[in-house]
């Protein structure tokens, strides 16, 4: 994939052998502190659904809040906290989603979403995709419509995104790195 903007790929710092040796950990907490690039991030994101109507924007922890929050607000939608297990107050549902070893769950509240409701889910990065499979499905599980799922980072080589097309979630991305 062609980035859309080389000053975004440039806004991301590299880390390597993050958090265990060979890999390269792609921060976005450099692209968050430049204001230029994280507008343009947003409005890159938000743009393929500017006028639609999108109900609610369902960001994964952590970082997808940070990203999602400001997309919900482009769009004028509700949010919605997509957390790891127990760190919700109310009433929730729950999926188990695969990590590379072993497996975890995530959670939301059971009113968070209503069923027939439009939803774009939002995180930082897609790499191999367990997180967001567990989100698309957890989503689906209380009847929201998946519009699509928009990332910051791809990393193709980990099929993740094409994880989600094959679920027939559309996904954006706006750069994407080799390697992981």
């Amino acid at each position: 994939m062609t980035p859309i903007s080389t000053n975004l790929i440039d806004a991301v710092r590299t880390i390597p052998d993050y958090p265990k040796p060979g890999v390269m950990f792609r921060d976005i907490t450099t692209l968050l502190g430049n204001a230029r690039a994280f507008r343009r991030t947003v409005d890159e994101l938000v743009q393929p659904w500017a006028g639609a109507k999108i109900d609610k924007v369902a960001g994964i922890e952590a970082r997808g809040f940070i990203v999602g929050g400001a997309v919900a607000h482009q769009l004028s939608a509700g949010f919605v906290p997509i957390r790891k297990k127990g760190k919700l107050p109310h009433q929730t549902v729950r999926m188990a989603y695969a990590l590379e070893y072993g497996q975890d769950e995530m959670e939301m509240h059971v009113d968070a979403v209503h069923a027939g409701e439009r939803v774009l889910l939002v995180d930082d990065l897609i790499a191999t995709g367990g997180t967001a499979e567990g989100a698309v499905k957890l989503l689906r599980q209380i009847g929201a419509i998946v519009e699509a799922a928009c990332f910051i980072v791809d990393l193709p080589e980990l099929g993740g995104a094409e994880k989600l097309r094959a679920m027939g979630v559309p996904v954006r991305t706006l750069m994407s790195f080799e390697g992981h």
